[in-house]
């Protein structure tokens, strides 16, 4: 019989024990996942529209949250997942000022996230939007991989399954990993990229005949085997796509929950839709667990926009065989400030990103600083939804009067001209603050761009009558259904729809019927052939003529079908013009010299029965303005720092005033 000394048997003990027990309890590894999503320039902690700071927003401000992560946990990686260089009036001046190439400093935030040792990004639709050499020259200066896997070069050989990608799909990155005891550790961790294909829509003038685009979900089928075979131990998925609660069709804008679906997948980051995931926005979204940050028990993440949080997930990897595999997972978009303990905790701004940004700050300063003419009353939308506002029919007056004299002696000289406009900043889901405020004085290219936001071109579609009723019965799904039996109190805004679809026609007068039910779906199908919710469309005092031909004048992202507009695919489509809109209505500013804002009541609300009851969410800085809404009356204070107005439904059928 053998006997062991009190030590060996201790020793065998220990062995027996470590041979009995799983290896994940001897090498497991926390690898954390940091992402930045729609930080549309909004790299400093300033509102260029307002001319001041703005603690809520900014890369400057997500930085120490970064840094504090990376100091937690030594393996880190950090992402961008797009919508990143088109926004505030930085992104303009930048492309359109100082310009971008070679022969140029290097691009604010190629320069801010080189600094911060980004790992990764994916391409946004944005990134499209100043067509596709100013964002070659703007990403040449990333020392990161960007990445666009379902976008494609037309290689002009007709066949489009050798067609390469524009930028790579994926990246495999071997990382060297600390496990919780101190071990190091060689995992590869691949990083695949794809985004909405709506940008062939959206941007079509700028892509078409150049690239092409494929489904998300057909394309992650497609890589994430390819990228197993290549030795991906973790496969994380950036998404420039929101999230659905509908059923999978293909070719969806929003779908990268369905990501969690594809086997390989390991983690997602998703964004474009500006919202917050895990949070309240997504209660109901199937499979979700908002406690955990999971969707099909995979973690997803969407970090809100503009800087307003950063994306946070935790993978636990444990040793499989010869390589690592993920074994649980969470997910939290931390906000840069919030509320502990009674106060507002709030990041502060990054010294060190803050100097590589000051030069475009002050730059992009002066260039919104300077004026360009004068308006003699105060414009504002807080009361859009109720009837035109000034803000909107200037830029329908600037639209026409740039495409009047452009197509003056051309073939369609002789057609009556309308413009459609919308009021872009109006409250909603982009927050409290998201509303444009213009005083009387002075005008500065910064109210010009507070006014209309986006680096659109002008653009115009010929239309009939019939088409011009379809597109406002599109523009009405940004108002409620109202029910007339309803004893409770109902929305007038449908906060579902954007207030950039709120479209409202300059030349025509109509009423709308709320009571009516929607005629078209999201997507611009015919749902209702029955429903009627434009009603007394009329054009220089008389019924319009279905069969009459217009032109309407419009932005690129609409003419070519961005919001679904049944009509609207391109096809219409009869001049494009090089200048943005926002270049119009400084022109038209400036042509005018001082501007007198004004409104011509292109709509009205068909009456309704004097006991609905209807409410309004407006900003609390619309109370001091009520004496232009006598159908409103302030009833308090609504969620999200709102103000909540009663809204009086005989008198709401007057227009605006």
């Amino acid at each position: 019989m053998i006997r062991l000394s009190r030590s060996g048997a201790l020793i065998a003990g220990a062995l027996f024990l470590a041979l009995c027990s799983p290896a994940s309890a001897q090498e497991r590894i926390d690898l954390q996942v940091l992402a930045t999503t729609d930080l549309h320039m909004y790299l400093e902690d300033y509102d260029y529209y307002a001319d001041k700071p703005d603690a809520g927003v900014g890369l400057v401000r997500v930085t120490p949250l970064i840094r504090a992560a990376r100091a937690a946990n030594p393996n880190t990686l950090l992402l961008d997942n797009g919508d990143l260089i088109q926004g505030t009036p930085m992104g303009d001046w930048v492309v359109r000022e100082r310009g971008v190439g070679k022969d140029k400093p290097a691009h604010p935030a190629m320069a801010t996230m080189n600094l911060l040792g980004y790992d990764a990004a994916v391409l946004g639709n944005h990134e499209f939007n100043f067509g596709l050499d100013v964002l070659h020259n703007i990403y040449g200066g990333a020392k990161f991989p960007v990445l666009a896997g379902n976008v494609f070069k037309v290689d002009g050989d007709k066949d489009p399954a050798n067609d390469p990608t524009l930028y790579p799909a994926y990246v495999i990155q071997e990382r060297s990993l600390v496990d919780d005891k101190g071990a190091k550790h060689k995992v590869k961790v691949g990083i695949l990229g794809l985004l909405t294909p709506q940008i062939m829509i959206w941007d079509k003038d700028k892509l078409e005949g150049r690239v092409t685009t494929r489904d998300i979900i057909d394309m992650a089928n497609a890589y994430v085997p390819r990228m197993k075979k290549e030795g991906a131990d973790v496969i994380i998925v950036l998404s420039h796509s929101g999230l659905s609660f509908f059923p999978r069709e293909g070719g969806e804008e929003n779908i990268s929950n369905a990501l969690t679906e594809v086997a390989g997948v390991d983690a997602v980051i998703t964004g474009h839709s500006h919202r917050v995931f895990p949070g309240k926005d997504y209660e109901g979204l199937p499979k979700a667990d908002l406690v955990k940050g999971t969707v099909n028990g995979k973690p997803l993440v969407m970090a809100g926009s503009y800087g307003s949080h950063l994306g946070m997930i935790n993978l636990k990897l444990e040793k499989k065989g010869a390589g690592w595999q993920v074994v649980d997972g969470t997910a939290v978009a931390k906000p840069i400030q919030e509320r502990q303990d009674g106060r507002m905790v709030v990041a502060e701004p990054d010294a060190e990103v803050g100097a590589v940004l000051a030069p475009s700050h002050q730059g992009t300063l002066d260039y919104v600083r300077r004026p360009v003419g004068t308006v003699t009353a105060r414009i504002h939308s807080y009361f859009s939804y109720l009837g035109d506002s000034a803000g909107v029919e200037l830029v329908a007056e600037a639209q026409r009067a740039y495409v009047a004299r452009a197509l003056a002696g051309t073939e369609h000289a002789g057609l009556p001209i309308l413009s459609a406009a919308a009021p872009f900043k109006s409250g909603g889901r982009p927050g409290v603050a998201f509303y444009t405020d213009i005083p009387s004085g002075s005008v500065a290219i910064r109210n010009v761009a507070d006014l209309y936001l986006y680096p659109n071109q002008l653009a115009v579609v010929k239309l009939t009558g019939a088409q011009v009723r379809d597109w406002l019965e599109m523009s009405t799904r940004a108002l409620s259904v109202i029910d007339p039996t309803k004893k409770e109190p109902q929305p007038l805004v449908n906060t579902r729809v954007p207030a950039y679809s709120f479209d409202i026609i300059d030349g025509v007068t109509y009423s709308i019927d709320l009571t009516q039910p929607e005629r078209f779906d999201r997507e611009g199908k015919l749902v209702n052939d029955k429903a009627r919710r434009i009603k007394d469309l009329m054009f220089e005092g008389k019924p319009i003529d279905d069969q009459k031909f217009f032109l309407v004048v419009t932005n690129n992202y609409r003419a070519s079908g961005g919001g679904s507009v049944p009509g609207l695919d391109g096809s219409t489509l009869v001049y494009q013009s090089p200048d943005t809109v926002q270049s119009a209505i400084i022109d038209y500013i400036r042509s005018k010299g001082v501007v007198e804002p004004s409104t011509d009541r292109s709509f009205r609300f068909a009456p309704l029965p004097a006991d609905v009851r209807l409410y309004f969410d407006s900003s609390p800085l619309a109370q001091e303005l009520l004496a232009e809404q006598p159908a409103l009356t302030y009833e308090g204070p609504a969620p999200d720092g709102f103000a909540r107005y009663r809204v009086d439904p005989v008198k709401i059928a007057g227009g605006a005033s």
